[in-house]
């Protein structure tokens, strides 16, 4: 049975927008503005080349789709070569490979996704994916990247949810500079 992931960049007010620097975003890039170290990078590829597929929003997607395939190396071939799974109700023909469009109800795709796998199914960015795998209770771990900067805007991992999220700390590590990985488990 795999175990759905969510791996964030997230700032200490919690936006996890565009870390990268591709979507247009007036703090676009603020990730790299601060070194995660040898440590933190260790972490990002052990978490990739452990992953067993991806599962993501469109607009995650469609900005993966349009980076990795033009990419090379055991990293970009891992990103290209596993299944992805994209949630999304107006995307119909994804052209990246191994990659399957789901639509409709979000607990019955996970359920069968999980059926699929025995790794982990990793979810990157998708804000508003998250967030409702979040309000589901269809999170096994969340993995979460705090850099030392306030942003003030941009969109946020966590929104309202109908109750609250109790989990459990399982792993802390200061990395780079004062980048903080915090991995957390169900309670």
């Amino acid at each position: 049975m795999g175990k759905i992931v969510i791996t964030e960049f997230i700032s200490l007010d919690g936006v996890v927008e565009d870390p990268g620097g591709s979507e247009d975003f007036k703090y676009g890039g603020w990730s790299f503005e601060l070194s995660r170290g040898d440590e933190g990078d260790k972490f990002k590829v052990d978490e990739t080349m452990g992953s067993d597929a991806l599962l993501l929003g469109r607009k995650t997607y469609e900005g993966f789709a349009d980076a990795w395939p033009q990419r090379d190396g055991e990293f970009a071939d891992k990103f290209n070569n596993m299944p992805k799974y994209v949630v999304s109700s107006t995307l119909t023909d994804p052209e990246w490979s191994n990659s399957i469009v789901v639509d409709g109800d979000l607990a019955d795709a996970v359920a069968k996704i999980r059926a699929e796998h025995e790794g982990d199914i990793v979810v990157h960015g998708s804000a508003q994916l998250s967030q409702a795998l979040l309000e589901q209770d269809l999170v096994d771990e969340l993995r979460l990247m705090v850099y030392p900067v306030v942003l003030g805007a941009g969109k946020r991992l966590f929104g309202e949810t109908s109750d609250k999220k109790t989990l459990k700390l399982v792993e802390s590590q200061p990395v780079g500079d004062g980048v903080v990985i915090l991995v957390y488990g169900r309670a």
